[in-house]
């Protein structure tokens, strides 16, 4: 596993290098301030910056995204995607890390005793402008994911049917995501993810406007609900 992730740094690497000048390759870059960090309908930390950056070629995309705690209470995620998309349907294999700001054994790969989750993902948005539904089902093959009684992985499944849309100048998304079974977002099959976030660009001066959104996430299973505010840098 270690191999195929340095290979792949590898070919974006060199791909970006032949092809800066090209109209196709388009490289992103960002981050959000968040209140708390929810995913997936579950609690993970509060007050957290979240950057991001990104190198597309074509469909094919390498991303990496992190999440670390303001207030000293140690929580670290890291994550890099590897993704193709054709045609509205998108395949990516994430490689996850939310281990903390104390473990130094990020280069452990090792399938028994790694950090580490891998995840594969299939998403598909209909070709409709004016309704654009998206489904997504993400499910862990590798690494730490939740291991059931009998001593077989769990294969931790989370599907998210989401639909953007708009009122006047505030864009709205809505979400509901659960898990087919058990493993590490509930004990059994139930919707563990309602949320319905709102986006707008506060204007500042004549120049310059600031995006921030407000989000809203009730988890039925835990009975967890959560309100984050965030701006996007």
């Amino acid at each position: 596993m270690k191999k195929i992730f340095v290979t792949i740094i590898g070919m974006a690497l060199a791909f970006g290098a032949s092809a800066q000048e090209e109209k196709w390759l388009n490289f992103s870059a960002g981050a959000d301030l968040v209140s708390s960090y929810v995913w997936r309908g579950t609690y993970q930390t509060g007050f957290s910056v979240q950057p991001g950056v990104g190198l597309e070629i074509g469909g094919f995309s390498i991303s990496a995204w992190g999440s670390s705690d303001l207030f000293g209470g140690g929580f670290k995620e890291v994550d890099f995607t590897a993704a193709y998309s054709i045609a509205g349907i998108s395949l990516a294999v994430t490689d996850y890390w939310w281990a903390g700001e104390y473990s130094y054994k990020y280069f452990n790969y090792k399938n028994e005793s790694t950090e580490h989750l891998w995840e594969a993902t299939i998403a598909y948005t209909l070709p409709v402008e004016s309704f654009p539904l998206s489904l997504t089902v993400n499910t862990f093959f590798a690494g730490a994911d939740a291991v059931k009684s009998d001593d077989k992985r769990a294969y931790s499944t989370y599907i998210e049917a989401n639909l953007p849309f708009s009122v006047k100048d505030t864009g709205l998304e809505a979400a509901i995501g659960l898990t087919p079974g058990g493993g590490i977002y509930a004990t059994k099959a139930s919707v563990v993810n309602l949320s319905l976030k709102a986006s707008k660009e506060i204007k500042i001066t004549d120049s310059f406007s600031l995006p921030v959104f407000g989000q809203i996430i009730a988890n039925p299973r835990s009975e967890g609900i959560y309100f984050v505010f965030g701006v996007n840098l």
